[in-house]
């Protein structure tokens, strides 16, 4: 059976490298607490929410294609499994279609069979369909 990552995509009306630029500003759309840079390869940055925190490395990086962000380091404390994160990958893709350019994000690692997979993805779901897709519209997303 084919692994089921949470995968959500949007197209917006920028350029593949301002889609990057825009998902790289995690502050303004995903957590207002951001510690470390979120730029540049081999970058680390926190993103923290309340006692929850999430540790990335940008691991891959292709300008004006993709980006990854590997989790080396969470505590979720809603779960039994508080680090259930840690060893997987947010990977970004943008490509270039009629209308600007389709943002792909899949979380490598969050499928169905784990425990936060319905929380997590409602959580993704409103940052990314609803915060990110805001900021790049109209310059101010909703982070939390």
């Amino acid at each position: 059976m084919k692994q089921q990552d949470y995968h959500c995509s949007v197209i917006a009306a920028l350029s593949t490298d301002e889609a990057l630029e825009h998902i790289s500003d995690v502050s303004a759309w995903w957590a207002k607490q951001v510690e470390g840079s979120t730029r540049l390869l081999h970058d680390v940055f926190t993103v923290r929410f309340g006692t929850t925190h999430v540790t990335f490395e940008i691991t891959e990086l292709i300008p004006g294609k993709k980006v990854v962000w590997y989790v080396t380091d969470c505590f979720l404390p809603f779960q039994n499994d508080k680090t259930e994160w840690t060893g997987t990958s947010v990977v970004w893709t943008v490509e270039p279609v009629a209308d600007g350019t389709r943002i792909d994000m899949v979380h490598v690692g969050l499928t169905p069979e784990v425990e936060c997979f319905q929380n997590c993805q409602r959580g993704w779901n409103k940052h990314i369909l609803e915060s990110l897709t805001k900021y790049i519209a109209a310059g101010a997303g909703i982070p939390s």
